[in-house]
């Protein structure tokens, strides 16, 4: 199995571990609290009715009005100014669900303006995330040199270490902030930032919503929408570090695949090549010549048939070469008296078989 598919099997198997872990730790901490909060609310409610002499019919129209009186607390929310921040909402995947288009114009151009204005911000943030990366590596590269380090070369570890803490300080001043202009804790302007930020949006808390801040406080406005927009660019730089950090080890991984396969192919051609070579250089004898060419692979691994076949005996030779043979090598053995000795019958026998024939 490739490195990839086990990285991308173990990261949905982790995927749905954390999403169950979520959900156990969430009931553990919101269930208790909900129900005595629905509780308090149901015990309100009937001590309202009571009090006021409401039906139920009157009492779901008294609710119904005050949640829709809800969204326009803050003002008049579709003004130039509103609608901007609604904007901002619906290209960037916020969505507070502080206000919403209640015309059929509204959602349909609503519908068309986030399919066009969503892959334009990612592409943009995207994009101002990899300026900014580039922009912080030269810096770190040149703070680097100038205190005369030895390895001025600029790790990504380092730049994962810069924009962890450039995101908090982003968090920390935004809650600083939003704490001031809308009267907020500290940890709860710190969650604000961080829901924002992270493009949840929630809605629990939404800047803007108070006292008319869209149409009195220009200022805080544009605080606002600056923060959001910049805030998002550093969250979305932090993020292209850890998604780039991922996509390079799926193209280290598809890399060392590519060339691990390109040496496979090149072995089994360099194999192939060897042992046609060997199988046309034996000559085929019946069964054992065929099995000797198509044994693939193990057939370069062996000597070639021919040398393991045992040499043919050799051939009987006739009687006078054999008593030639046996008469040139006792000759000799034979000692120099021997050799004189036996040289005269020779010599007289000679005439007798040149007379006879």
């Amino acid at each position: 199995m490739k490195r990839q598919n086990v990285r991308t099997l173990a990261l949905i198997m982790c995927t749905f571990t954390y999403l169950l872990v979520g959900a156990a730790v969430f009931d553990a901490l919101e269930s208790e609290e909900e129900t005595a909060e629905r509780r308090r609310l149901e015990a309100k409610r009937l001590e309202l009715k009571s009090k006021y002499n409401l039906s139920a019919e009157s009492y779901r129209e008294l609710e119904w009005v005050v949640l829709k009186l809800k969204p326009h607390k803050a003002g008049v929310q579709w003004k130039f100014a509103g609608s901007f921040y609604f904007a901002i909402t619906v290209i960037t995947t916020i969505g507070y669900g502080h206000a919403a288009p209640s015309t059929d114009g509204g959602k349909v151009f609503c519908m068309v303006y986030a399919l066009l204005g969503i892959p334009l911000t990612l592409v943009m943030f995207q994009s101002l995330g990899e300026r900014i990366n580039t922009f912080v590596k030269y810096l770190l590269h040149r703070v680097k040199k100038c205190l005369g380090m030895r390895r001025a070369e600029v790790s990504m570890a380092n730049m994962v270490t810069i924009g962890f803490f450039s995101c908090i300080s982003t968090l920390c001043i935004g809650a600083a902030a939003f704490s001031y202009y809308e009267h907020w804790s500290f940890f709860h302007a710190y969650y604000y930032c961080f829901i924002t930020l992270t493009t949840i949006g929630f809605g629990d808390y939404v800047a803007l919503q108070k006292d008319e801040a869209l149409q009195n406080k220009p200022q805080y406005v544009a605080f606002s929408f600056v923060y959001i927009l910049m805030g998002l660019t550093v969250i979305g730089a932090f993020l292209n570090l850890v998604v780039l950090r991922f996509m390079t080890m799926n193209a280290e991984d598809e890399k060392r695949d590519a060339e691990h396969r390109a040496l496979l192919t090149r072995n089994g051609q360099a194999s192939s090549v060897h042992t046609a070579d060997t199988a046309s250089s034996t000559p085929a004898r019946g069964q054992g010549g065929r099995s000797s060419a198509g044994s693939g692979g193990l057939s370069c691994l062996l000597p070639p048939p021919h040398l393991l076949r045992e040499p043919p005996a050799p051939a009987a030779a006739d009687a006078t070469t054999q008593r030639a043979t046996t008469a040139g090598r006792r000759w000799g053995e034979a000692s120099p008296r021997q050799r004189r000795g036996s040289s005269a019958p020779c010599r007289e026998a000679a005439p007798q078989d040149t007379g006879g024939n």
